[in-house]
């Protein structure tokens, strides 16, 4: 008697957490990574390295990861951990997130402290708010390339971007202010395009 032969789709095939244990370490690894650029970090970590989500889904959960309350590369968490073990696997990617970091930064902050006024101290900071801003930039860039699939297409997503960049940082309009309207929009003209 032969036994059946299984087909499996891509996403079936595809590289994914084999355990709960894993799925804890490599959000704690992530965590313990993400000091100032977490978004570089968290792509690097899922799409790149891990291939646990596509790029083109990464984008998708980190859009709405971001419009969660709470901090966004904790919500992604929880998205990436109850995808592959429901509700185990996002509690436990959440304490993967938080539980060593937690206690690292209360070590760190104790030291902060006490060496805060230390010109040295303050100069290292400053120039780690110059290496955030340009892993923000560079995983932009990295992101773009998904915008060319996206059902708008790649010009209004441009003009989109722009509009988004110019409220928050020309105008330094409120996030409050810029999500709902930008996002809103952007969300019903992407809704309109899709094919029914």
């Amino acid at each position: 008697m032969s036994t059946p032969v299984l087909h499996t789709t891509s996403a079936d095939a595809r590289p994914r957490p084999h355990s709960l244990g894993e799925l804890f370490w490599a959000f704690t690894w992530l965590a313990l990574q993400g000091f100032g650029g977490v978004l570089a970090v968290v792509q690097r970590e899922l799409v790149e390295r891990r291939r646990w989500i596509t790029n083109d889904e990464f984008v998708e959960d980190w859009a709405a990861a971001q419009i969660l309350p709470g901090p966004n590369v904790v919500n992604l968490s929880i998205m990436v951990g109850d995808r592959y073990f429901g509700l185990r696997g996002a509690l436990v990617a959440v304490a993967g997130m938080l539980l060593l970091p937690m206690l690292l930064v209360v070590a760190v902050a104790a030291m902060y402290a006490a060496f805060a006024t230390h010109p040295m101290v303050a100069g290292a900071l400053r120039g780690m708010g110059a290496v955030a801003a340009g892993l923000v930039a560079g995983v932009g860039c990295r992101l773009a390339a998904s915008l060319a699939r996206h059902p708008l297409g790649p010009l209004p997503c441009g003009l989109i971007t722009a509009i988004t960049f110019i409220a928050m940082s020309v105008l330094r309009l409120p996030l409050a202010w810029v999500l709902p309207v930008v996002g809103g929009m952007a969300c019903t003209l992407t809704w309109r395009k899709l094919p029914a």
